[in-house]
């Protein structure tokens, strides 16, 4: 690595590690940054995910009391399907050549951005449509689970979404159930990718550790920055990424 890619992927794992802690959305920081440094797509994908996993499992033992609200038996049930689809998607992106996802990033930034963008909005009519859906539904789980073990951005407003469906309220579990099981779907596409060689574990550590300080420092920036600017901050750079990553299909 050069010293310029040392200061982006660092950058990147900073910018990650603060917008997850105030509004989400890390994932258009860092896995651009390992593309720009010369990453294959897959691979960079795989690295990205490696980057932002430790801060689930600090998000969800905040909510370790709203976890406790459900039974041991579904606490089970959901991971164990949230396993499963976060396998299929990790097993997929390994048999997808880097040509393959080069054509399907674009789209699947788009989605995580327009999801990240129209999230409360998403959960309002997820509510709306609850009474469609049967709580706690395996096959609405498996395939959320399986586009996350693909491709993680946008996976926690796609999760909130799917929990409004299923006529739950409570934020704070949703959100703790949302921490809970991405921790449990990124520990398995880790061990996946990690097992098939994909990760660039040196880019993958550097950019933990930033991640890890920008999460922390999250909680001051919150407080200086509304959280509504971080969010368009965010939008801004998931179109602008979709754009340039579409762009270079046809530069191509």
């Amino acid at each position: 690595m050069t010293i310029l890619e040392l200061c982006v992927l660092a950058l990147a794992g900073f910018g990650a590690g603060v917008v997850n802690t105030i509004a989400g959305g890390g994932t258009f920081l860092t896995f651009p940054a390992l593309v720009w440094a010369g990453v294959p797509p897959v691979a960079a994908n795989a690295t990205s995910a490696v980057s932002v996993f430790p801060g689930y499992l600090g998000g969800a033992i905040g909510f370790l009391s709203e976890l406790k609200t459900l039974s041991r038996a579904q606490m089970i049930r959901l991971t164990v399907i949230t396993l499963a689809g976060g396998l299929t998607g990790s097993l997929l992106l390994l048999v997808s050549s880097n040509e393959v996802f080069s054509y399907v990033v674009p789209f699947l930034l788009m989605f995580a951005t327009t999801a990240f963008l129209l999230g409360a909005r998403l959960q309002v009519w997820a509510q709306e449509k609850a009474k469609w859906f049967k709580p706690e539904g395996a096959v609405g789980l498996f395939l959320v689970s399986v586009y996350g073990g693909y491709f993680n951005g946008g996976l926690g407003i796609v999760l909130l979404a799917l929990f409004a469906m299923w006529g739950w309220r409570d934020i704070h579990l949703m959100n703790g159930v949302k921490n809970g099981l991405s921790f449990a779907l990124s520990a398995i596409s880790v061990a996946t990718f990690a097992v098939a060689g994909l990760v660039v574990w040196p880019m993958a550590v550097l950019m933990m550790v930033f991640a890890v300080l920008g999460g922390y420092s999250g909680a001051f920036v919150a407080k200086a920055i509304p959280a509504s600017v971080v969010r368009w901050i965010v939008v801004v750079i998931g179109y602008g990424m979709s754009a340039v990553f579409l762009a270079r299909l046809f530069v191509s």
